[in-house]
């Protein structure tokens, strides 16, 4: 589905659109824009899966025809807090302001510097989910936005000791991460049994770009994760629309791989980590499905109490 040289090209694309067609279709991965989940993963997330036909999936947005793609349908998903629920989870911690004092003397952010950390702890970025231990999070500070489309679901933190300390954090931390892995494992298992399903994953966003979230991620979900050369996809998808509208580029479809490509893969670990990530997913259904049913069963007596 081409465009001709100076026609106007979706001018009411929203910047998460546009870091989609920076990143979904790269040079050097599977350059199908159907087969690949672009993540964004800042303050909070962002799925899109692109479809040849339209399928509807239960908590997730859409589908939209040729919101991101022409001649595609989308499907909209994400978590209401992603890289905020990771600061607002380990800001309870007490050893964060030690912590946060040590990382700004590194001139780094407290979240990457506990990243490092637990990257030099282990010999294999894999093995980082060892160091969580039994902490299971479920990081649902804000709500749930898919595939519950929640907003009065709330975060569960479970396994925690009388630790103190910088290595707790660092657990701690950890765990948070496998918890939005395992919430967007949960969206893409939502989505492929509604007959959206997908092979790989591309991650973009600040969240996204340390090498410590991007295992975790393809661990946690058990698909490949990619990285794009681009530090800024979404400025390169829009660009590749302007490349179209000039005539650069016959189309979408071919500006995408001829503009954007893979800079890296996270290949999720199998074995022993594998099976440890399985048991933690099964965990972190049981303790969402747990919240939601306290919730439904304290609300009513709460309001009543209160009146």
């Amino acid at each position: 589905m081409g465009l001709k040289p100076g026609t106007a090209v979706a001018a009411g694309l929203i910047d998460a659109h546009a870091g989609g067609l920076g990143t979904v279709a790269a040079r050097g991965g599977a350059e199908d824009a159907t087969a690949c989940l672009g993540y964004v993963f800042g303050t909070s997330s962002c799925t899109m899966t692109s479809t040849k036909e339209k399928s509807f999936v239960p908590g997730v947005w859409g589908p939209y025809y040729s919101a991101m793609v022409p001649g595609l349908w989308l499907n909209e998903g994400g978590q209401s807090a992603a890289g905020a629920a990771i600061d607002q989870l380990i800001l309870h911690h007490p050893a964060s302001d030690k912590a946060r004092h040590e990382a700004a003397s590194y001139g780094m952010g407290l979240a990457q510097w506990l990243a490092d950390r637990a990257l030099a702890e282990v010999a294999d970025p894999s093995d980082a989910v060892l160091i969580a231990g039994q902490i299971n999070v479920i990081p649902e500070f804000l709500g749930n936005r898919a595939p519950f489309a929640d907003p009065s679901a709330r975060a569960l933190i479970g396994g925690l000791g009388m630790e103190t300390g910088t290595e707790s954090l660092v657990a701690l931390y950890v765990a948070g991460l496998c918890g939005l892995g395992y919430g967007l494992r949960q969206i893409i298992d939502t989505q492929s049994a509604n007959g959206v399903p997908i092979s790989t994953i591309s991650v973009s966003g600040g969240a996204g770009t340390h090498p410590l979230t991007r295992q975790i991620l393809a661990d946690a979900t058990g698909l490949p994760v990619e990285v794009t050369q681009s530090p800024e996809p979404v400025l390169l998808g829009s660009a590749m629309l302007a490349a179209v509208a000039s005539g650069l580029h016959g189309d979408l479809q071919a500006a995408m791989p001829a503009m954007s490509a893979v800079a890296g893969r996270a290949v999720p670990a199998l074995g022993p980590i594998r099976a440890l990530h399985e048991a933690r997913y099964q965990a972190f259904l049981k303790l969402q499905a747990l919240a939601r049913e306290l919730r439904r069963d304290l609300t009513p007596l709460i309001a009543a109490a209160k009146h």
